[in-house]
């Protein structure tokens, strides 16, 4: 299984907008990579985007965004033992 993980577009690596540098903050570190975004053409630097494996996939605004970081860390805390069901997916438990 593959994740998408939301990065931000921060540079452009050619002038034709075929490749992109990312970064995300990741606890006191910074993940940066350099991505493919053919698929979804070039983006402004800024933009957020989900990327797997060194591709763009499509962009993402800030409410998806913060659902999908919301998720993330719920499959993180699950992963260390730590997880609390009330502390995430309120989307979900609103209805």
């Amino acid at each position: 299984m593959c994740l998408s993980i939301p990065m931000r577009v921060v540079e452009w690596d050619d002038p034709e907008g075929d490749f992109a540098w990312v970064e995300r903050g990741e606890g006191d570190s910074l993940r940066r990579e350099r991505v493919n975004m053919m698929l979804i053409g070039a983006q402004p630097v800024g933009i957020w985007i989900l990327a797997s494996l060194g591709l763009a996939k499509e962009t993402v605004d800030d409410e998806n965004r913060a659902l999908i970081e919301d998720a993330l860390a719920a499959l993180d805390e699950s992963l260390h033992g730590d997880y609390d069901p009330a502390r995430h997916f309120a989307d979900l438990t609103r209805h």
